[in-house]
């Protein structure tokens, strides 16, 4: 067994192709090797920012033979007298066999004529020269390049290629590259060394980068990345503010990771700390140091006593030059946040209800008129929430002056440099120009969440204010005529239908859905003549928009998918999900711990049952009381009264609006399934369909008065098993 690797050298990659090209690579060779019958023990796909790599393990010297049997003419077409045709020799030629190696065997139409073909199996060098092209030219990613003169297109340029089956080369050539490349065993060091480095054998391949101060496995920089990181910080008695994104933006942009400390200027500690940890994160890739593992305040003035006055980073420049490379990061990052105290200094002497103003010079989209008119649409639908939700008066009275104004930020020049600052900056600036912190706490969390794991808003106002910003996104874009489809979805408007179920759910709210999108649509087709919108049209789109999402974060939080078709599905009423879209959800849950109880299957299979028959009735889904259509006069058997009593005991409880009321009718089938079922199987089972319409039509309603009881659970038939 031989050990493969394959280097492909670049110019230096962006750091989300780099990481996005491994998973690419791995998926591309394992296929094509299944394909091409070579076996291997393991492969690994690995690179830094000037290379990717791909190593295989245990490969086999040569692909397996394959043996296969193939059908050719009649054989009376095939032989004349025993001397093989055209149609045979065709046939012997086309398979690769001597005419006399054919075979004639009998079939369920007679004789035909069959050839045993026997391919022997390539050896791994030549079926790697000829695949790897294909792994190369397949990766897919944004902004691909040209150079030269060459047609071929890549991220970067490719510069060198490294292909070693144990300690030979495996040619390999590239033509579309300009100049164009052929494979050998020299590879790269650090960039700032620029030697070539002879790869000796693919096993020595890491260890021979790493004697150059390359760390090609990536897990491998990882680790010492993060370990530095941790460790330097725990010198200082701080915690590294790393979101996961920043780290894994870090591990691909260095391939010789060196950790680099900096100070931060006293003097710039009195911005606030978003804006600090904005301008060193996002712009600089630093990593921040948080005086403790405890969330800021988001309505911090200023970073004293939030952030420590020095950063982190990873550089990827020799150790000698480390001191250089630090006073290199602090000079800009000086220069960064003498800008930012600039718009700081500058914003804070233009009102923040002036701002307000200048809203309405900014356009928020095509037809939809300016930020102004949009912040206006927000106001209403704030209003239309705090009627429904009917919360306290503080918390009213914050919510709306939040809502008046939540955009001001927008046309600050802070949020003008550092959008990623919206919300946060505006909820800073009300808040120093003496607004409550409630005001200027619910203007910060109204973007929130910003998607999937973000944090959703923790007050009442700022809840209801976020929950009117996602309305008015989809109702404004909808009305325009535009939908999410595929992977295209400009206005993020999955994310929105998403984060006002979450903030529903999270905030315990039972909120008329359906009855909000009627009036807001109405209200909207007289806000947008140009688009002709059809308040009907409107809402029941958005509505049917809202129960894929709903579908969709039941399924993400791990609830099986029948389960959740089961109380959210197309065969449940749209009306039902939207007048209170945390019942589904309460439903799914409790359907979910049924089963893992083990307690759902027996209800299961009674209702399924008695719903199958109960469709070969009439009555209409919507009657819960048997009392109303069961006849007890009607009865010859006990199991019929016994079943009656059932109906009778579960009535109240599905016509009920306890809270638990779900819980209990659950209890109730679970504890009648023997009664149920012996209405069905027992001794004293009836004949459900007799020759008596009557009694057919009493036995039917029955199990129809059943069904629907049921129902108010969950669509039974949806559940699989």
């Amino acid at each position: 067994m031989a050990t493969f690797l394959l280097e492909i050298g670049t110019e230096e990659l962006p750091a989300d192709f780099a990481r996005l090209a491994l998973s690419q690579l791995e998926q591309r060779v394992a296929a094509d090797l299944a394909e091409a019958r070579l076996d291997y023990e393991t492969l690994s796909v690995t690179g830094t920012p000037r290379r990717l790599a791909v190593i295989l393990q245990g490969l086999a010297p040569a692909q397996s033979d394959r043996r296969e049997e193939r059908k050719g003419p009649p054989a009376q077409q095939a032989f004349q007298n025993g001397v093989p045709t055209a149609a045979a020799l065709g046939f012997a030629r086309r398979c690769g066999i001597a005419p006399e190696a054919l075979e004639v065997r009998d079939t369920d139409k007679g004789p035909f004529v069959f050839a045993r073909i026997l391919e022997r199996g390539r050896a791994a060098g030549a079926v790697l020269s000829e695949r790897i092209p294909g792994w190369i030219w397949s990766l897919q990613g944004r902004r691909f390049m040209r150079w030269g003169e060459g047609d071929s297109r890549f991220s970067r340029p490719l510069r060198w290629l490294v292909a070693l089956l144990d300690d030979a080369v495996v040619p390999l050539h590239l033509e579309e590259c300009d100049p164009p490349l052929s494979s050998d065993r020299t590879s790269r060091g650090h960039r700032l060394h620029g030697e070539q480095l002879p790869i000796p054998t693919a096993k020595a391949y890491a260890e021979t980068l790493r004697d150059a101060g390359v760390l090609v496995d990536r897990p491998t920089r990882r680790t010492a990345i993060l370990t530095a990181l941790e460790q330097a910080a725990s010198r200082s008695g701080g915690v590294p503010d790393l979101p996961e994104s920043l780290l894994e933006e870090l591990v691909d942009l260095v391939e010789s990771p060196q950790l680099i400390e900096g100070a931060i200027e006293d003097r710039y500690l009195a911005l606030p700390p978003e804006v600090l940890s904005t301008v060193m994160r996002s712009h600089q890739r630093y990593v921040p140091l948080l005086q403790s593992a405890h969330a800021s305040d988001p309505l911090a003035l200023e970073s004293h006593g939030v952030l420590q006055p020095h950063f982190l980073c990873i550089g990827n420049g020799l150790p000698e030059a480390s001191e250089t490379i630090r006073r290199g990061n602090e000079r800009v990052l000086r220069a960064r946040l003498a800008d930012a105290e600039f718009f700081l200094r500058a914003d804070r002497t233009v009102a923040s209800i002036d701002r307000r103003d200048a809203l309405d010079r900014v356009t928020f989209a095509e037809g939809l008129g300016s930020l102004r008119d949009r912040s206006e649409r927000l106001e209403w639908l704030t209003d239309v929430l705090l009627q429904a939700l009917q919360l306290p008066a503080a918390v009213t009275e914050a919510a709306r002056r939040a809502a008046h104004l939540c955009k001001h930020d927008l046309v600050s020049q802070m949020v003008g440099e550092f959008p990623e600052l919206q919300g946060q900056m505006g909820g800073k600036y009300l808040l120093a120009e003496g607004e409550p912190r409630a005001v200027a706490l619910a203007v910060v969390e109204h973007y929130l969440p910003r998607g999937a794991g973000d944090a959703l808003p923790a007050s009442e106002a700022g809840a209801v204010l976020a929950m009117a910003e996602r309305l008015e996104l989809l109702l404004s874009i909808y009305a325009k005529g535009e939908r999410p489809s595929g992977s295209s979805d400009p206005y993020a408007l999955r994310r929105a239908g998403n984060g006002l179920l979450q903030i529903l759910w999270d905030q315990s709210w039972r909120l008329d859905l359906e009855a909000l999108l009627q009036r807001a649509s109405g209200h909207w087709a007289a806000l947008l003549p140009a688009f002709d919108v059809q308040p009907q049209a409107l809402s029941a789109d958005l509505g049917e928009f809202l129960r894929q999402r709903l579908i969709s974060l039941l399924e993400e939080e791990g609830i099986p998918a029948d389960l959740v078709l089961a109380v959210a599905g197309e065969t449940v009423a749209l009306e039902r999900i939207l007048r209170d879209p945390a019942d589904a959800r309460k439903r799914a849950l409790l359907l979910q711990r049924l089963r893992q109880e083990r307690r759902l299957a027996a209800v299961q299979a009674v209702v399924q049952r008695a719903a199958r028959l109960a469709d070969k009735g009439n009555l209409a889904t919507a009657v819960l009381r048997a009392s109303a259509v069961v006849d007890p006069a009607l009865f010859d058997s006990p199991s019929e009264a016994a079943m009656l009593s059932v109906l009778d005991r579960l009535e109240p409880i599905a016509t009920g609006c306890e809270e638990d009321r779900y819980e209990q009718l659950a209890v109730g089938l679970i504890d009648s399934t023997e009664t149920l079922a012996a209405f069905f199987d027992g001794d004293q089972s009836v004949m459900v369909m007799a020759e008596n319409g009557a009694v057919r039509r009493n036995r039917l309603n029955l199990l129809a008065v059943l069904r629907n009881q049921a129902s108010v659970l969950a669509d039974f038939s949806r559940v699989s098993g």
